[in-house]
């Protein structure tokens, strides 16, 4: 990885006040190291890692994935109840998922209308809403 890359993922760790591990560099690089938005899974994280020569197992993929959550770094994205994906880009937005290749992608948030949400019950406060919309290819 270039010195940049580097750089940039560690300036990125410093937002979320997380100290800059090896561990972490090497991850925040592969997730914003190019100046892009991206979406991942645990696996693919692991996956490019691994592909970029890194030494991390998949446990501290996932762990620094949900640091990186906490810290106000990147949201997660649950599918179908089960499949999380990451998202760098933090603003609310929706999100197409391609349901034949798996896929998450941004969908254009302005023509996204929500016309009205349901009274939300005693005792409680909006946190946000996620729109997950399934496409499947013809």
């Amino acid at each position: 990885m270039t010195e940049n890359v580097l750089e940039r993922g560690t300036d990125w760790l410093a937002k979320g006040g997380l100290r800059p591990t090896r561990q972490r560099v090497a991850l925040a690089a592969l997730l914003v190291g190019d100046g892009q938005n991206r979406h991942v899974t645990a696996e693919s994280l692991f996956a490019a890692s691994t592909d970029a020569g890194e030494k991390v197992s998949l446990a501290t993929v996932y762990n620094t994935l949900r640091a990186f959550c906490e810290a106000g770094l990147m949201q997660e994205v649950v599918v179908d109840g089960s499949k999380s994906y990451f998202d760098t880009r933090m603003d609310d937005h929706p999100h197409f998922f391609w349901e034949d290749t798996a896929e998450l992608t941004d969908a254009p948030a302005d023509q996204l209308e929500i016309a009205r949400l349901p009274d939300l019950p005693k005792g409680a406060e909006l946190s946000r809403v996620d729109v997950v919309i399934r496409l499947r290819r013809i």
